[in-house]
């Protein structure tokens, strides 16, 4: 991390784990080990959740993030939730494009660009995953694959825009498998990503986001990966799901 042009992002993407109650009781167990944070720390949490997520983090450092949001503000969208609903219960980031969103769901690059945009029109902070397949790393086109998603996940979202875009790396051959990356693996793609977006944008906007790693990071793997100049942070699975772990983690990024 370069604490001097950006700031530490840890986020634990809850996915389809906990119920209102189990929510409350976690993050009031989380919150006094992460009261002395440096970096932001947020909870993205299962929409049924929410409520009750905000309402316990009220006086605490830790902020509310959404798993996905529609483009569409209303409309005959069943299932869906938009950016507006979001943003009134107290949201504040959205994670989208998520690997299991596209593997399961449909999502694509061209869907993530219209949510991406979405949510930020609505004031809101965007957490953008990216990442390779095994085959395309075993093939050596993961760059390819990486630098054709920022650009459309990105496509028109202006340099002023894309400052409030955090950036997700995970590789999708070490999500929930229990595979990491090395930290060197992490750092060569991550600081890949910076120069793509310097090359979109420029190397000053580039050096202003923040891009995380989210690839099975967890309490054992974190203050290595962390360590590195182009890891800013973490997107954290099945580890935000336990206190102490999730906890240390945030330690890690104070380091």
């Amino acid at each position: 991390m370069n604490k001097t042009l950006r700031k530490a992002v840890i986020a634990g993407n809850w996915k389809m784990n906990k119920t209102p109650s189990e929510a409350k009781a976690l993050l009031t167990e989380i919150a006094p080990l992460v009261k002395d944070a440096e970096a932001e720390v947020i909870a993205c949490v299962p929409y049924v959740d929410i409520a009750v997520a905000v309402e316990t983090v009220k006086g605490t450092n830790i902020k509310i993030g959404a798993e996905n949001a529609h483009w569409e503000e209303k409309g005959a969208f069943t299932g869906e939730i938009s950016t507006g609903m979001l943003k009134e219960i107290g949201v504040e980031y959205v994670v989208l494009g998520h690997s299991e969103r596209r593997q399961y769901f449909g999502e694509t690059d061209e869907t993530v660009n219209l949510r991406t945009k979405a949510v930020l029109a609505a004031g809101l902070k965007p957490i953008v995953c990216v990442g390779e397949l095994l085959k395309e790393r075993e093939t050596n086109i993961t760059q390819e694959v990486i630098a054709r998603q920022i650009k459309l996940d990105l496509l028109g979202v202006s340099a002023e825009d894309v400052k409030n875009v955090v950036i997700a790396y995970e590789p999708v051959w070490a999500i929930g498998t229990g595979k990491t990356a090395t930290a060197e693996q992490a750092e060569e793609v991550c600081a890949f990503i910076r120069e793509t977006l310097a090359k979109l944008y420029s190397k000053e906007v580039a050096d202003s986001i923040t891009i995380q790693y989210g690839g099975s990071m967890n309490d054992g793997n974190a203050a290595e990966l962390l360590g590195k100049e182009n890891v800013d942070g973490g997107l954290i699975g099945g580890a935000s799901l336990v206190a102490e772990k999730f906890a240390a983690i945030v330690s890690a990024a104070n380091a």
